[in-house]
């Protein structure tokens, strides 16, 4: 991977884990995620009428912005149900790290991404830090939330691969990000409206403007900087060097008063690790 593209990926994961860090601040997650992702659509549609030139030269691109939409649609609501359930360390730790294992193996056998000595080790390094960062077996509303967090894994890592698929067919990364989103956006609002009532999800969304409107803006980079990224490099190496997020998750969640055990310590440390050698060309 290219110094460029992993300074954009590791950026890219610092403000994805902010912005779920905010959003585990709302008083109701489940709601402010409409709020949040309703602000990201507005800034990627404002990025993408910036942009010259066809945002999907093919019609492969845009079955497979839909398909990440679909994806983004599960990965959002399941997140905001896990944050809602458990910590903010667990949940993240289980979603991107199951979502890690499921990417590589495709990548590898159907996208042809090349693996060498110095990414086969970073991944098994930065694997192994998720597995020490583990924590006991959850119980109760814990329990729940790490489910859904493990559903949220299944849908990042489909909507990953679709992300990478759609960008193989030349297609724009603002129209796409902003298509994936537009088809999200409306899943969101219909499941929580029936949920709450329409006027109360608008009212609860927007409980907290300035931290809906932050952690939006901040969603719309992180995914920005990531499609960027991902056209430049493969699937499994960008996804897993964005789980570099996890540590900085745990960081974010020592700030919000979650207490970080000694594995969870030695877990962000072997993640680093696993990053940088990630990084090193092949």
């Amino acid at each position: 991977m290219q110094t460029a593209a992993l300074v954009l990926v590791l950026l890219s994961a610092f403000l994805h884990a902010s912005w779920n860090a905010m959003l585990k601040r709302h008083p109701n997650p489940e709601a402010g995620v409409v709020g949040v992702i309703t602000v990201a659509t507005v800034g990627g549609g404002l990025w993408a009428l910036g942009m010259r030139g066809e945002a999907f030269p093919t019609t492969r691109g845009l079955l497979w912005a839909l398909c990440a939409g679909a994806c983004e649609s599960v990965y959002l609501v399941a997140l905001a149900r896990a944050l809602r359930r458990a910590p903010l360390g667990l949940a993240y730790t289980v979603s991107r790290g199951v979502a890690m294992l499921l990417v590589w193996p495709v990548s590898v056998l159907l996208l042809a991404e090349r693996v060498s000595v110095w990414s086969l080790t970073g991944a098994l390094v930065l694997g192994a830090g998720l597995v020490v960062m583990h924590v006991s077996r959850p119980q109760g509303r814990a329990a729940s939330g790490v489910a859904w967090a493990a559903l949220s894994a299944v849908a990042i890592a489909g909507y990953h691969l679709s992300y990478k698929l759609a960008l193989a067919e030349r297609a724009q990364p603002p129209a796409l990000f902003t298509t994936g989103l537009l088809i999200a956006l409306p899943v969101l609002m219909v499941e929580r409206g029936r949920q709450l009532g329409w006027g109360e999800l608008l009212r609860q969304a927007w409980s907290r403007p300035w931290l809906v409107l932050v952690g939006g803006t901040i969603s719309m980079l992180s995914f920005s900087l990531l499609l960027t990224a991902l056209s430049d490099s493969g699937a499994g190496v960008v996804l897993t060097l964005r789980n570099t997020s996890i540590a900085f998750a745990l960081l974010l969640a020592a700030f919000q008063g979650e207490r970080l055990g000694h594995r969870q310590l030695s877990g962000a440390v072997l993640v680093s690790v696993g990053a940088v050698l990630l990084g090193i060309p092949a």
